[in-house]
């Protein structure tokens, strides 16, 4: 129009790339921790329940093939009881066999403390102001209990269970859920995680998954992770984070 003053061209700029400003990472927010076999190693236990069943029974359990259900416990991939019948050759009273391994593995896992570099690693992600939750499949009968007894069900901010959801890792909605619980953003959280199951729905669920297999799980094929550590205790948990912390910073300038 004439007479009207000029506009001055605008030039986009992109956040945290403008001259003079460097990028700042984005801080992490959240830590979410896997219970069995993370927290606590009631897989292996479990295992050698039914190990000790087979045995009792003349047979032989592979690890190769109990590993297939790791981190759901649903038996959907590989049913034991059915396995244990084709090795014996003969039908089993289902309930007898599993009511007497049931208590035996109770009995183990009521004995069992928390797994190494497990407090260390809570104590850093206090440290560092992170909320952390546990996420797992099993149920609100058993992860409380057991982080009670162990001592650390005052260090969570949120606990999410399997009987809370429809469906159970692989399946991402626990990790949904605890995420909507601590109000927290995808893009600034880590799991913690074990077995294929978990991994998946870690993955599922759009988050950085650190994957530690445990001596049950070490067996199962693990993919997808973003970063395998062999244990909790074999460096400090605040180089952990720290090296999480620069990853997910990296992957959200890159998408800039």
């Amino acid at each position: 129009m004439p007479g009207a003053t000029p506009r001055r061209s605008r030039r986009r700029v992109t956040p945290g790339k403008a001259a003079g400003v460097s990028f700042r990472p984005r801080r992490l927010q959240a830590a979410l921790f896997d219970f069995d076999g993370v927290i606590m190693d009631s897989e292996t236990a479990l295992y050698e329940s039914w190990r000790n069943t087979y045995a009792a029974h003349g047979c032989h359990l592979p690890l190769d093939k109990w590993a297939a259900n790791v981190g759901g416990y649903n038996y959907d991939v590989f049913d034991p009881l059915a396995y244990l019948e084709e090795q014996t050759g003969r039908a089993l009273d289902r309930d007898v066999v599993n009511g007497a391994r049931r208590a035996c593995y109770l009995h183990r896992v009521y004995q069992l403390g928390e797994m190494p570099g497990i407090s260390d690693a809570f104590a850093a992600v206090k440290s560092a102001g992170l909320k952390l939750a546990a996420v797992s499949s099993s149920s609100r009968n058993w992860v409380p209990a057991h982080l009670k007894r162990l001592n650390l069900l005052s260090c969570f901010d949120a606990i999410v269970c399997g009987d809370e959801v429809d469906n159970v890792k692989p399946d991402p909605a626990v990790y949904h859920l605890a995420l909507n619980r601590l109000r927290a953003d995808p893009d600034r959280v880590f799991v913690v995680e074990d077995s294929p199951k978990g991994v998946a729905a870690a993955r599922a669920a759009s988050l950085y998954c650190i994957a530690v297999p445990n001596s049950v799980t070490r067996a199962s094929r693990l993919h997808g992770y973003d970063k395998l550590l062999e244990s909790l205790d074999k460096q400090p948990f605040t180089d952990v984070l720290g090296e999480v912390e620069k990853e997910l910073a990296d992957r959200y300038a890159g998408r800039l």
